[in-house]
């Protein structure tokens, strides 16, 4: 995901309203939250996000800039989820380099490596997080930003791309067969498909916008990801003279599918504002997508879980407790769900990573 998590948590909440969460009773939230059961903490300090499974289900990989850590800006961790659950003392393994900054991290099939994109390569520093242009909320499209291969142990260990541009944003499909990617090497941010050795490089979207955050469905033969789709002039023009700075604004999206190969592209939600961080549910209901909207709100910055059918249908709001709930992914089995939440932060700006039981 572009720019860092304290950049790209959209309109982060504000002081007042961390006062009037505490205030409130969380079992006025909690009660409504049905399909989260025996809900527990996984981080405890700093922001941390894109928490994602293994394929073994045991261990997340995550981003944090946990200042604890000694940390400036976003580095790639992989936690053990039953020796981190409740225990504000664990520390998980680092395994990006510690330099520049990180993101979008995912495992690869064996669990034994991380795939994630870096700019340590370019500058050893973080790189700047932008100021708002005319109050303009904005995500950075770091041109540094290069794809690595690392082991658990933190050792860099393939770089698959090598280019002076964006490429970032990678998750792997659930086959184990294919990478998909943001990039601007065709002069636009799209997505893009590879091998896992980097490989055999195929664009599938071609609209102009921002394309980002795609996921594989659980049979890897959909892709499920957010994009921007600006209409009319001026809505063109800004868009291009932003991207032309190294730069999106994030607050008009929707959530789109797609075949792996890029045919039978369609819309699923035409809610206004920001919708985002898309994951397919396989439900016995048929094929479900979880993602994170702020359509409801009147102020912009309470983003909530939303589930919705497949077909654009059936819209149902999952979370109720916080301001801020995003990044949701679910366990191989289904069973379980990890999210990101502003939720038990004491009235900080604290973003943690927390893991539920699903139930349908």
């Amino acid at each position: 995901m572009p720019g860092g998590i304290k950049s790209r948590i959209f309109f982060y909440v504000i002081f007042l309203f961390q006062i009037v969460s505490l205030l409130i009773p969380s079992c006025l939230f909690s009660q409504t939250e049905k399909h989260l059961k025996n809900i527990r903490q996984l981080t405890f300090g700093g922001d941390n996000a894109e928490a994602y499974f293994s394929f073994s289900g045991d261990k997340l990989t995550f981003q944090s800039n946990n200042k604890k850590w000694g940390l400036e800006c976003d580095q790639i961790f992989v936690m053990n989820i039953e020796r981190a659950t409740g225990d504000s003392n664990y520390v998980p393994d680092r395994v990006s380099t510690g330099k520049g900054r990180t993101t979008c991290s995912y495992f690869l099939p064996g669990n034994k490596e991380i795939l994630f994109a870096s700019t340590h390569l370019a500058n050893e520093k973080c790189p700047p997080v932008p100021d708002k242009i005319e109050g303009k909320y904005l995500w950075s499209i770091y041109d540094s930003y290069d794809i690595f291969i690392a082991g658990s142990e933190g050792k860099i260990l393939r770089q698959l791309t090598n280019r002076k541009g964006y490429d970032a944003e990678a998750t792997i499909s659930p086959m184990g067969d294919k990478i998909v990617f943001t990039s601007d090497r065709s002069g636009d941010l799209e997505l893009w498909t590879m091998d896992l050795d980097g490989t055999n490089l195929k664009q599938i979207t071609n609209q102009p916008g921002y394309d980002g955050g795609a996921f594989f469905s659980r049979d890897g033969k959909k892709i499920v990801f957010r994009a921007s789709r600006p209409k009319t002039e001026e809505e063109i023009k800004e868009y291009k003279d932003l991207f032309s700075r190294g730069l999106v604004s994030p607050t008009q999206m929707e959530i789109f599918t797609c075949n792996a190969d890029g045919s039978g592209l369609r819309q699923i939600t035409h809610l206004g504002k920001a919708n985002w961080a898309p994951y397919y549910i396989s439900s016995e209901k048929g094929e479900k997508i979880i993602f994170s909207s702020n359509h409801h709100s009147k102020k912009g910055y309470d983003f909530q879980l939303f589930m919705i059918n497949e077909d654009g249908t059936g819209l149902e709001q999952i979370t109720f407790d916080s301001y801020f709930n995003a990044f949701p992914m679910f366990s191989p089995d289904g069973k379980k769900i990890v999210f990101s939440s502003n939720r038990n932060n004491g009235g900080t700006h604290d973003t943690n990573v927390f893991i539920a039981d699903w139930t349908e």
